[in-house]
Parts: structure tokens; sequence; C-alpha cells
């Protein structure tokens, strides 16, 4: 509970977020805390409703469906988290949350994979780029408009930002200032509100070894009720 405890306190006067804490008397807890540490629901995904790997994914799947669950584990611009999953060329994964997404001022969520800046080479990012499509049901999707073949900054698309927010280091990571990741306004695609967010591959970069797809680490969200 403490965990908890602490991560409201962290996520603290980001936008219309609201954490209850567990044993509030409603029909299920928003936080859960699992005996590991780590925070399941609030403002992340609370379960994963599918997954479909996609040719060469491997990592991170001992550790599903926690690994994608909970708050971002950033490693910064010159190095990918590895707690993430890989979705494989074409894979896709579909997140439900326990509070609905709904189109506030400004991004509405956030989507965090586990791109870097690669050492030693001006301008040079590593990104396995995804698209992203939200549902209010989970059977009608809207697709944000991507362009993975365009130059940086690949607006739309996910997997193209580097990741800084992690428990460790006291960054929200519910404010794309400073957290890192793609953020996503549900205006763009006409929506007031979602509950589902789906992730598919793009294989962009003709992702060789020991590229795995699109790495799914985490996604928050910053409007919600």
């Amino acid at each position: 509970m403490r965990a908890a405890v602490a991560l409201v306190a962290a996520l603290a006067g980001c936008g219309d977020v609201v954490v209850a804490p567990q044993g509030d008397g409603g029909a299920s807890a928003d936080v859960e805390v699992r005996a590991d540490g780590r925070v399941v629901g609030g403002p992340f995904a609370a379960r994963v409703v599918s997954f479909a790997a996609g040719a060469g994914a491997s990592f991170g799947h001992a550790a599903m469906p926690d690994v994608v669950l909970g708050p971002p584990q950033g490693a910064g611009d010159l190095r990918g988290s590895t707690d993430v999953v890989s979705l494989g060329h074409g894979g896709e994964i579909v997140l439900a949350f326990e509070r609905e997404v709904v189109d506030g001022p400004g991004p509405d969520f956030v989507v965090f994979e586990n791109a870097f800046v690669v050492p030693g080479i001006e301008e040079r990012y590593w990104e396995e780029l995804g698209e992203v499509s939200v549902s209010a049901d989970g059977a009608s999707w809207v697709a944000f408009p991507c362009d993975p073949q365009g130059a940086r900054p690949h607006a739309g698309c996910a997997g193209w930002n580097p990741v800084y927010a992690n428990p460790t280091n006291g960054l929200s990571p519910l404010d794309p200032r400073v957290a890192g990741g793609d953020p996503f306004d549900l205006a763009t695609v006409g929506l007031a509100s979602a509950r589902f967010v789906r992730i598919r591959d793009l294989a962009t970069q003709g992702l060789m070894p020991p590229a795995t797809g699109f790495d799914l680490d985490a996604v928050g969200v910053i409007h919600a009720r």
C-alpha cells in the first residue's frame, strides 16, 4: 500500500488523473500493487486484452503481462529500457484501462517504447515504430494518422522518442515534457473518450537482428475519469 500512496504523491498535479487508493469501497481498486512492487492500474494499463506476436518476437514474453502494466522504466537518451515486450514484425497488442481516457486539453495519453540515440552517430535514432489505435468498446477502432516512412518527427506514430521517467528518478510519467515517450490527443481522431489502446508494429526499418519490432514499455493516461 505504501507503494500506491507514493505513486499518488508522485502524480499529484498531473492533469485530471485521479488515482483512488485501494480499499476505497468501490467495485474494484484503481491501483494494485503486486508482490514485486509493480503498480498496476490507476493511470496505467490494467490488463492485456490480446497479444499477437509477429515474426522475430521473443524478448520479454516470459514477463507478460506485467511487463507492460504500470509506469514506464525509462533509461534515457542513450540506452533503451529492457522492461519491455517485443511485438515482432507486424505484431500487435491491445490494452484496457480501469478508467476511461477522455479528451482534455493537450495530450490525453502517452505510449512508452524504448527508442534511443545511437551513440557516436549524430541525429541517428534506434526507433521501431508502431501504429496506435483507440476504441471505446474494443470493437470499433480509430487509428492515429502515422507516416512511418517520413523523416523525424514521426507525428502520430509511437516508438520514436526516448523515455526518461522511471519509478526511481521522480520524473512524472504523465508529463510528456519531462517523461519522454510519444503523446496522443483523442481530438486528433475525433473521439471524446476511449477505454482501449491497440499498438501494431509497422516494421519500417528492415528490422535485421537484433531488432524485434516495436518494444512496448507502458501506456500512461493523462486525462481520465
